[in-house]
């Protein structure tokens, strides 16, 4: 670590997704003075959405990119200071805590509030990643409303892709479950798999993988292949959705952090205290059960109050 330090904040906000920006207007208005880092994707994951229905306060739906630029034009009229930069590393070793912005200077924060978040797990394909937010998507709760009555795909063999394909058969009229192993070899829990199978608008295809997703500006179908057979077909759908998984990103916090075996941050439950003083955990990257945005920004909520008292029981602020 270099020996020189070119800056010390009050309160350090690591992530800019709903997390992020609502731990910053509550640290702000908390007089607080928070510093917050965009990281590699302002806005987090609702950047790469297209319409956000199930967001409290907007009546008539909202993009996903618009409604984050209004957290972040909230944040910045409460007074957070809001910066392009990825945190690349840190040292929690005292009790002042280090952080690394884009492998260069180090800040010093009394509080740091991590809000960095979760990556999608994707297929790799590039027919997935042209068509995301146009029929392909990595969270069916979010976008299945959108596809109702339509039939739909869905690729994935654990818990998450068993409990998101029978909440998409509750709206779809067909849900095609493509699993790549057969049934041996699906990871889901085995109550979660007699639920797939006993639903009857769910069609499971073993041995299966996609070889590609076809549409123009809109999903029209999905190309898949039986690796037992060696057989081909185009199945006509209206969505894709990807559920193999999701990675917090928490790699810069191993070491320091308490995590659990997939990377998440564990946080004090009822607080967002992680197992360093004045390191707190907000939205997806301590969260591996909902995911949604409105939990992320309550999340966010608690990550300030906590570091507000913290803070306030230090004599700082």
């Amino acid at each position: 670590m270099a020996n020189e330090v070119a800056e010390k904040v009050h309160c350090l906000i690591i992530g800019s997704g709903p997390a992020g920006y609502t731990a910053a207007i509550y640290a702000a208005r908390a007089n607080m003075k928070p510093v917050l880092y965009q990281g590699i994707q302002p806005g987090g994951q609702l950047t790469i959405t297209t319409e956000v229905e199930n967001y409290p306060g907007y009546a008539d739906g909202v993009q996903g990119p618009e409604m984050m630029v209004h957290f972040e034009k909230q944040a910045a009229r409460m007074g957070a200071d809001i910066r392009f930069g990825l945190a690349t590393n840190v040292d929690f070793a005292g009790p002042v805590h280090k952080v690394q912005i884009d492998e260069g200077k180090w800040i010093e924060a009394d509080t740091v509030i991590v809000s960095t978040g979760a990556s999608a797990k994707w297929l790799g394909l590039e027919s997935e990643q042209r068509l995301n937010g146009y029929g392909v998507s990595a969270c069916a709760v979010c976008d299945g409303f959108f596809f109702r009555g339509k039939e739909v795909a869905i690729v994935g063999a654990g818990d998450t892709a068993c409990e998101e394909a029978v909440y998409l058969s509750k709206l779809a009229s067909t849900v095609h479950m493509i699993v790549r192993k057969g049934q041996d070899g699906m990871k889901a829990s085995k109550i979660m798999q007699d639920r797939v199978k006993n639903t009857a608008n769910i069609k499971i295809y073993w041995h299966s993988e996609t070889l590609e997703v076809v549409g123009e500006n809109k999903v029209t179908s999905v190309k898949i292949k039986n690796n037992e057979t060696g057989q081909e077909q185009e199945i006509p759908v209206s969505a894709f959705f990807v559920a193999i998984g999701h990675q917090p990103n928490s790699d810069i916090f191993k070491g320091w952090l308490d995590m659990d075996e997939a990377g998440y941050i564990q946080t004090i439950p009822g607080s967002s205290k992680t197992n360093v003083e004045g390191v707190f955990a907000a939205g997806d990257v301590q969260d591996k059960i909902y995911r949604q945005a409105v939990t992320a920004a309550g999340s966010g909520c608690m990550a300030a109050l906590d570091a507000e008292r913290y803070l306030s029981a230090k004599g700082v602020v």
